[in-house]
């Protein structure tokens, strides 16, 4: 299916990055790479045993070289990002799944489970 119309907010620049992911239910990292990145989100893969769904919230790590950190004062930046979509179909490695993140100003706590 071929969406009919851009639905993105900012322009994304296609990055190539290491990228650490937490997942607060999980209580683990899971790492993965960028594929593109703007100012209000990334898509990311993750290896297929991240148990990311939609809505989730998480926090994404991105490490820095080590003339960046010097400059910047920090080894990582860590952004608060939601899941707003995931796709399993189109993966280039078929461990990975593409998970689109919406960033956020922080993490909101997800509703309990009942």
């Amino acid at each position: 299916m071929v969406c009919a119309f851009e639905q993105r907010r900012s322009q994304r620049t296609q990055v190539n990055w290491p990228v650490s992911v937490w997942h607060p239910k999980a209580s683990r990292f899971f790492n993965g790479y960028s594929v593109n990145i703007s100012a209000a989100g990334a898509l990311v893969v993750l290896p297929l045993r991240a148990p990311v769904s939609q809505g989730h919230n998480i926090e994404i790590n991105f490490p820095r070289s080590e003339n960046l950190a010097r400059d910047k004062g920090e080894c990582a930046r860590i952004k608060s990002a939601r899941v707003v979509r995931i796709d399993r179909t189109d993966s280039v490695d078929k461990a990975a799944v593409k998970v689109a993140l919406e960033f956020c100003d922080q993490v909101e706590p997800e509703p309990a489970m009942i």
